[in-house]
């Protein structure tokens, strides 16, 4: 049985993913309120995977988590793409007449804003989780209020689906990296089949630094799928590329690494894996 560390609670969309990457396998979850505590708890068991969200087709990149996983020391070995969807759901007996307030993440309440714009009657609350907003609303049987979520976590959690897909954009997507200790990678992941990578540096503050590194990958015909730039702390005009590649020989990919090593400065490989299919809607 694989135990697989998550932010968030059972019928969370971490949850959702990690038992659709792990489709077939028997898997324990380890639910944490915070990013960091799903690191906390590999550095503490390294037989423990990670599953964390790293990007959302509409509300773009989790910085923190970009730092929390170069700090961490694990390394990527998958990943996963999960097509979100939102429900907002009640308890049994309550009904629109009698709703007053909608509880979710404020990710979720920012994905569902022209329908709230439609029930301008209902008060939008923060929360710290989808699910959780669910299950809290069930626990303490507070009726009046709704969750934003999943149709899958309000039937866990016994809560009447109001309406199904009621996010705005339906080309919705979640991007989601599962993370080991690098001693238990080649069990998780065969490394002849990786095709995509990444990577994180930083360079130079010299003119075209960064375009001579992209040239080089180019060269070698390595195919860059993302960027993204974070600010070192305490250097100013600094910055950390966290940068996603794919290839198809491995032997080219790892030619061109040792080309743009003596043009970077700290260069880390944070995960060799097989990229995720796209899922159709």
């Amino acid at each position: 049985m694989k135990r697989i560390a998550i932010q968030g609670v059972p019928g969370s969309f971490h949850d959702i993913a990690a038992h659709q990457y792990f489709e077939g396998e028997q898997i324990m979850l380890i639910c944490c309120d915070t990013f960091e505590k799903v690191f906390e708890n590999i550095k503490r068991d390294p037989t423990v995977i990670g599953m964390l969200a790293i990007e959302n087709t509409i509300a773009g990149s989790l910085l923190h988590n970009y730092e929390l996983l170069r700090a961490s020391g694990t390394t990527i070995v998958g990943e996963h793409k999960l097509h979100i969807q939102h429900s907002i759901c009640c308890l049994p007996d309550d009904d629109w007449a009698t709703l007053q307030e909608v509880h979710s993440h404020p990710v979720a309440l920012m994905q569902c804003r022209a329908f709230l714009a439609n029930h301008p009657t209902l008060k939008a609350v923060e929360a710290d989780d989808t699910a959780g907003s669910a299950e809290y609303i069930a626990k303490h049987n507070f009726h009046g209020w709704a969750a934003i979520c999943h149709a899958d976590a309000a039937r866990l959690y016994g809560l009447k689906v109001l309406e199904d897909h009621i996010e705005d954009n339906k080309h919705n997507f979640t991007r989601f990296l599962v993370v080991s200790d690098t001693r238990k990678a080649d069990f998780l992941r065969p490394l002849s089949l990786s095709n995509k990578a990444s990577i994180v540096f930083s360079l130079p503050h010299a003119e075209g630094s960064l375009s001579k590194v992209l040239t080089i990958l180019s060269f070698y015909d390595i195919n860059l799928t993302k960027i993204q730039s974070l600010p070192v702390i305490g250097h100013e005009w600094e910055y950390m590329f966290y940068v996603d590649v794919t290839f198809e020989d491995l032997v080219r990919y790892r030619q061109s690494i040792d080309a743009i090593t003596p043009l970077t400065k700290d260069i880390k490989i944070i995960g060799e894996y097989q990229e995720a299919k796209n899922q159709q809607i």
